[in-house]
């Protein structure tokens, strides 16, 4: 057991504004299991990447531990080979039979690792890294968002495995998920860094007392301040009425129009001006003290959406519906019924691989989006002889369409707006602009809703392929919301995205209720929203 101290630590991008960090200081022990906890784009992977020695900084950061990442880049020349042939090139010493063990802990069997990694589902490629990541001794580990594109089995298993370890940072936004497996909260906030004992939900009680606290504190200050504002005010006015009065007549008491008055006129109004000082001096500090008890309050602005009402009450029926591609007719799915009224959130659900976005796409088919029919871009990848119709085997090119093949019915009613929010962020390329410009937004109203998700001003100037992948998430829900639709398709819409944020939306969905079909894996978020869960 040992401690990770950081101290005074600064940190920015070259050619930014402001520091990412700014004399940031905290401990850790290396036998924590941490969550990291933070907006997007606040310096959440920076600081990861500063504990790995990947950029240089102002301050220190003392360690008796190694550190290892995940997830490690995998080369493109890797994905037609096995794992087992460059796992050493990933992870310097690796043992293979730590490996193994770590894999039977993960539910998986020995063979995954002799098939073709690009063969492999989401949740298979990442619990091999985990097994790679955790085969290692004496590493202190940081594991950067492992449950995005994991379906709901595969993000227990991830949950179930990282609960029986210690000594690592986990970053994740998913709040189920942190609350089974995390001991401690690293906390970014808008001003500070805290560590917390406990898990997310403890450590969000603690915060909503705490801001309740906070705002109760900021309302006698500011009551203080408007009385000390009048007070100073009316004392202001004296002194300058009686600073008249040291040079010539008074005309309430011309009788002591006499120049043995002016002297003390003038010590009486030096007085006065020493108390409007005084009272000045506090009312900033007033201040200053209000301002130190908010900035670190999170508080979210209300989104809003305008969905469109279809005169039919049920816009999509599906009825004994099958999906499967052409190629070697293989069926992700058949006999799918259900309905999609107006105002319904149905959610998706089932393993990778089962078709729910698959389902997303023949919907788009048969009736192009409003916003998002430019993002149906994929890269074809090679399928595997064992495995069923899965999501990976798509032969999607730019442009071009899905070959599908299908059985039973899919109804959708006739002129239907529909607003489609991909899972891939991949092909967000170029200026705020330029993307506004190509999906007929009004780029002012559009940035005013990315100020709403917290996203600063400065980010605007920026080209998108160097945004976080939380932020390029916001970009695609921000035009979507922009977008008024009878229909909203949105495929894993929360990925990357921070917590505060997720409530924002859930909040949006709860007040303005549009219809809706959702795949996402966020427990709680489905908790909140889904009027109907739909099972492949």
């Amino acid at each position: 057991m040992s401690q990770i101290c950081v101290n005074n630590l600064t940190f920015y991008y070259e050619g930014s504004f402001d520091n990412i960090f700014e004399n940031t200081s905290f401990s850790i022990d290396t036998n924590w299991k941490l969550g990291f906890i933070g907006r997007n784009g606040k310096g959440k992977t920076t600081l990861l990447n500063l504990l790995l020695g990947r950029y240089e900084y102002i301050g220190s950061i003392q360690s008796s531990v190694e550190f290892d990442y995940f997830p490690y880049g995998i080369a493109e020349k890797y994905l037609n080979e096995p794992a087992i042939e460059f796992v050493e090139e990933l992870k310097s010493g690796c043992e293979q039979w730590r490996i193994f063990c770590e894999l039977n802990q993960l539910g998986l069997e020995d063979d995954i690792m002799y098939r073709p990694f690009g063969t492999l589902s989401f949740g298979e490629r990442t619990k091999i890294m985990l097994a790679l990541l955790f085969s290692g001794e004496n590493h202190f580990l940081l594991i950067d968002e492992p449950t995005n594109h994991l379906d709901q089995e595969s993000r227990e298993k991830v949950k179930e495995y990282l609960a029986g370890k210690k000594g690592f940072i986990l970053v994740s936004h998913d709040r189920d998920f942190l609350d089974g497996c995390i001991d401690h909260v690293l906390v970014l906030n808008r001003h500070s860094i805290e560590v917390q004992s406990g898990n997310f939900s403890s450590w969000w009680e603690n915060k909503m007392r705490k801001d309740a606290f906070a705002q109760k504190e900021n309302e006698k200050h500011r009551k203080e301040i408007v009385k000390l504002r009048t007070a100073a005010g009316q004392v202001k006015r004296w002194a300058a009425k009686n600073e008249s009065m040291k040079i010539g007549l008074c005309p309430e008491k011309e009788h002591n129009h006499f120049i043995g008055t002016r002297a003390y006129i003038g010590a009486k109004t030096k007085k006065m001006q020493s108390r409007v000082k005084q009272m000045e001096n506090r009312i900033q500090q007033e201040i200053s003290e209000k301002e130190g008890l908010l900035q670190d309050i999170e508080t979210t602005v209300s989104l809003k959406l305008n969905p469109l009402k279809h005169e039919k009450n049920t816009p999509i029926t599906a009825c004994h519906f099958g999906l499967g591609f052409r190629e070697g007719e293989r069926w992700l799915f058949d006999d799918l019924n259900f309905t999609v009224s107006q105002g319904e959130r149905v959610f998706i659900q089932g393993s990778n691989g089962c078709g729910k976005s698959s389902l997303l796409k023949r919907i788009l088919q048969k009736q192009p989006a409003v916003f998002g029919e430019k993002m149906l871009q994929f890269t074809s990848q090679p399928g595997s002889a064992r495995q069923p119709a899965s999501e990976t085997d798509k032969s999607w090119t730019q442009g071009g369409k899905v070959e599908f093949i299908e059985k039973g019915e899919l109804q959708l009613a006739f002129g239907l707006k529909i607003s489609y929010i991909n899972q891939d962020t991949s092909f967000l390329r170029g200026s705020i602009k330029n993307f506004c410009w190509e999906q007929g937004l009004e780029e002012s109203v559009f940035c005013a809703i990315l100020r709403q998700l917290d996203m600063e001003r400065v980010q605007f100037e920026k080209n998108m392929e160097n945004y976080s992948e939380g932020q390029k998430k916001k970009v695609l829900i921000a035009a979507s919301l922009l977008t008024p639709a009878h229909l909203y398709l949105w495929d894993e819409p929360l990925n990357y995205i921070d917590l505060f944020s997720r409530m924002q939306i859930e909040e949006l969905l709860l007040t303005y209720q549009p219809t809706m079909i959702i795949v996402d894996h966020d427990v709680r978020f489905r908790e909140q929203v889904a009027t109907k869960v739909i099972q492949l």
